[in-house]
């Protein structure tokens, strides 16, 4: 009996190395959809590290990164088979991980106003590998971000602190280019505000990469 070898058709065709780690994303999203073990890791390994910088640059070094990282990657994992064209999957689980951060900022909101039972870590800023005063002033700007909606601080973070295009944060928040730039507006007002009344963070705004003339942070409008 002659052994039976996979055809073009076959799951296996496409990959014939160990690991993923040199496929480009259609051939990694074909193998997620496809059950691959290998595409799994990679997944993990190539867009792990951006998902725990988004998390961690909006929500603060006190939250519980790992889990909420998990969540992301377990509805990325669901839904991926969702995605009509794989050249836009890091945009994808971007907009995955801007709704967690929205549905995690809101639960935060109403576990303060409803005084859910529940001790509240000190924010632990030995993670980041900065100046004492630095580490201070953030987390004093962490509480500044505290006072936008959830929506309002993921698009500020994915704007201000990210760089991202406003065509790329719109998609991530899901809202049309018009509308992310009259939330950016009144964010940026906002946190500008706020800042203005510390002293000490008025230097750590003006360092924010999308503050710098010529960006248009103060109006949320821009060239990108």
């Amino acid at each position: 009996m002659k052994a039976h070898r996979p055809g073009p058709s076959s799951s296996l065709a496409y990959l014939p190395s160990a690991t993923l780690a040199g496929a480009d994303d259609a051939t990694l999203v074909k193998g997620l959809c496809e059950g691959d073990p290998r595409a799994t890791r990679e997944a993990w390994h190539r867009f792990g590290p951006m998902v725990h910088r988004l998390l961690l640059r909006t929500l603060g070094p006190e939250t519980d990164l790992e889990d909420l990282s998990q969540e992301v990657f377990i509805t990325f994992f669901d839904r991926v088979k969702t995605l009509r064209d794989p050249r836009t999957v890091t945009a994808f689980l971007m907009s995955i991980t801007a709704y967690k951060i929205r549905y995690y900022l809101r639960w935060r909101w109403l576990r303060r106003w409803l005084f859910l039972p529940g001790r509240t870590e000190p924010v632990d800023m030995r993670s980041v590998e900065q100046a004492p005063e630095a580490r201070e002033a953030l987390a004093r700007f962490f509480k500044v971000l505290d006072r936008l909606s959830p929506v309002d601080r993921t698009a500020f973070t994915l704007r201000f602190v990210e760089e991202l295009e406003l065509r790329e944060v719109a998609t991530a928040i899901d809202l049309s280019l018009a509308t992310t730039k009259r939330r950016l507006a009144r964010a940026w007002k906002r946190v500008a505000l706020l800042v203005s009344r510390d002293p000490a963070l008025e230097q750590f705004l003006r360092e924010l990469p999308g503050s710098q003339p010529g960006t248009g942070a103060e109006s949320g409008e821009g060239g990108r």
